[in-house]
């Protein structure tokens, strides 16, 4: 793999092994990760993401679920102050234990699968946008098999009055009235979702971070972080902006039947943005797109920074085993 991080280095800087020594973190690309290493990295930094971005996550779902009859959709500000008001602080939580049981072997493969292919598919140009676009496209559609049962627990969990006492009674009850195949009943849409928001989001993080190093080279080792931060932040908003519509037929899919949510024949993608057009207007297609992108933004760049990050300690700890 050939990040645009390593685009500022000096072409002719030393090896790590030379120069008596010493070692330049900076000077080693962001590449030469072993499996587990990769694995872990995109496991801390998706769970840390979600756990901050959990209460606005909580509020995107109560407001794109079907509202019961006669009643406004609600709003940003409305959806947070009937949670403080009806279940206090801790209502915003509900339901992360499964982020946390899904989030983390999740986002595993998320970044194993990215790095893997953007690593055999950028061999001619590490700066390609298609192939950064392709790898997070092939990274989301196998996350997504790992991430889907888990985001159908936790989606019904946020539900106002959700019926359900927690994880395990949410999936017991699930398997026993609507089958296994429920939880993948958001499956396609989900992935025909991702498979753009991840083509957009990696596209923009790739470019925007070659963009700002560019505009700063001398700097990049120290404003690293920054950098990920800002790129994580820009590529999060456009993509979630872009895909608020499949987000709003996927939670539809998800809590369809509970608590007053309309059931769908069928899965079918086409369908349920039908009977939402039908019901809401065009407008019930981008509820929720407030919260959307409040989640992703900062989401994505402490996911990214948390990924950054982790990289570079593997990056440490595998030179000093190399110096011993």
């Amino acid at each position: 793999m050939a990040d645009a991080t390593t685009k500022f280095h000096p072409p002719d800087i030393l090896p790590p092994t030379a120069a008596a020594g010493e070692i330049s973190v900076a000077a080693v690309p962001y590449d030469g990760l072993l499996f587990w290493q990769y694995m872990i990295a995109g496991s801390v930094a998706g769970v840390v993401e979600h756990t901050a971005m959990f209460p606005v996550d909580t509020l995107k779902t109560r407001m794109q679920a079907r509202s019961p009859p006669c009643h406004p959709p609600l709003g940003l500000r409305h959806a947070l102050r009937s949670v403080l008001v009806a279940e206090g602080p801790l209502g915003l939580y509900r339901g992360i234990g499964a982020m946390g049981l899904g989030a983390g072997p999740a986002h595993a493969v998320y970044f194993s699968v990215y790095e893997f292919s953007k690593d055999y598919l950028s061999r001619d140009n590490p700066n390609n946008p298609a192939a950064h676009a392709a790898s997070g496209v092939l990274a989301t559609v196998a996350s997504d098999a790992v991430f889907t049962p888990m985001d159908t627990v936790k989606q019904r969990l946020q539900l106002k009055s959700s019926p359900y006492k927690g994880v395990m009674d949410c999936i017991g009850r699930v398997l026993r009235e609507e089958g296994f195949r429920a939880f993948y009943a958001s499956y396609r849409t989900t992935v025909l979702m991702n498979a753009p928001f991840t083509a957009v989001h990696f596209a923009t993080y790739e470019a925007v971070k070659r963009g700002l190093i560019e505009v700063s080279p001398d700097s990049a080792d120290d404003e690293r972080l920054a950098v990920h931060a800002t790129a994580g932040a820009a590529a999060g908003a456009l993509a979630a902006a872009v895909t608020t519509p499949l987000d709003v037929v996927k939670t539809q899919l998800q809590c369809q039947g509970v608590c007053g949510c309309e059931r769908f024949s069928s899965s079918s993608t086409g369908e349920v943005i039908r009977a939402i057009i039908k019901r809401d207007g065009f407008a019930g297609l981008i509820r929720g797109w407030k919260p959307r992108m409040l989640f992703h933004a900062p989401a994505a760049a402490i996911c990214w920074s948390t990924y950054e990050a982790s990289k570079s300690f593997f990056h440490r700890l595998n030179q000093k085993k190399t110096i011993i």
